[in-house]
């Protein structure tokens, strides 16, 4: 049976490193350092300078994850981005990257699925490389959202940030599920629900007349809906692999909430240095979270053969999904 296993991650984040109390003097907001950590356990984050674009960003986290993995620009026949701030409606952000890293061969192309788009991307490249479309295959997440934010709506500014994540899944032979030794994707598992959509989006677009182009963002309500969604996509995750939440050796959530991702590491039974979190640091970079958060692990060595990693987000849509690996 072919598995699709990821060798490794990479991540870029823009030099400048905004703390709480620089963003409120930069933007004359009314808040306070103490007022966004407490709501959101986010302490800076980092923005993207002019000219810096998500394809420029991305091109670097792959590159860093190529190079942690070995593997060669020649080896890729695959690059799928997850963004909701493309460089422009087309060409896919996709193929900018794959021109940027001197890929020549296989296909490029865009996934949107907001915060939930890693998950989204990594799905769909698992599902190529099982059904023989690929070979080797890059997934980006790569966000600008300091482009589509409101700077005097500090109710959600202050939560997001700029930055992107990558990482190499290749093609391998691996037991069928269930199999005790079996590495690589386990499973994904997506879901929407349009009913919700105008409680995170961003007004307007090429496609619509009028609209600011700019985020926003029921803050309470998405609250609600993430900590019932996020639970139950990760127990369809356990289920489908006949595991249970004490099988579980790291969490990487979307970075999206503190309390949203310490709730969900205390319904796992997951002590908070098995979880991995970058939303103090990082704030929500969107499609770039889950990898950027991956980026980090694997750099400091967390993530060792066997482990069994959970991936869960949700985003704007309503879109939410987990993902399951064996390390």
């Amino acid at each position: 049976m072919i598995r699709s296993r990821i060798l490794s991650a990479g991540g870029y984040l823009p030099a400048d490193v905004v703390s709480n109390d620089e963003l409120a003097r930069r933007y004359g907001l009314d808040t306070s350092d103490a007022w966004i950590r407490e709501r959101s356990g986010i302490g800076q984050r980092h923005l993207a300078a002019p000219g810096e674009t998500s394809s420029a960003m991305g091109t670097a986290a792959a590159r860093q994850a190529m190079e942690r993995a070995g593997v060669a620009a020649g080896e890729i026949d695959a690059v799928i981005v997850a963004t909701a701030t493309p460089d422009s409606s087309f060409p896919a952000t996709a193929v900018r990257i794959q021109a940027s890293l001197g890929i020549t061969r296989g296909f490029a192309f865009d996934v949107l699925a907001a915060c939930t788009g890693f998950v989204y991307a990594l799905s769909v490249a698992d599902s190529m490389i099982r059904g023989g479309s690929a070979r080797c295959a890059l997934v980006i997440g790569t966000e600008t959202y300091s482009r589509i934010l409101d700077w005097t709506d500090r109710g959600s500014c202050v939560l997001f940030g700029d930055g992107a994540g990558a990482v190499v899944l290749r093609a391998e032979e691996g037991e069928a599920r269930g199999g005790a030794a079996q590495r690589g994707i386990l499973s994904t598992h997506l879901h929407a629900d349009g009913r919700h959509a105008d409680i995170l989006h961003v007004e307007g677009g090429p496609g619509s007349t009028g609209g600011t182009g700019l985020l926003r963002m029921a803050g309470r309500e998405v609250f609600k809906h993430a900590v019932t969604k996020l639970a139950a996509v990760v127990d369809e995750a356990l289920a489908a692999n006949g595991l249970g939440r004490e099988d579980i050796s790291w969490l990487v959530p979307h970075q999206a909430n503190i309390r949203i991702i310490d709730a969900m590491g205390k319904k796992l039974g997951l002590p908070p240095e098995r979880v991995v979190v970058t939303v103090d640091r990082h704030a929500n970079t969107s499609a770039a979270s889950i990898p950027l958060a991956m980026a980090e692990a694997v750099a400091a060595g967390k993530f060792k053969p066997g482990d069994l990693v959970l991936l869960e987000a949700i985003g704007g849509g309503l879109t939410w999904g987990s993902a399951l690996a064996r390390w």
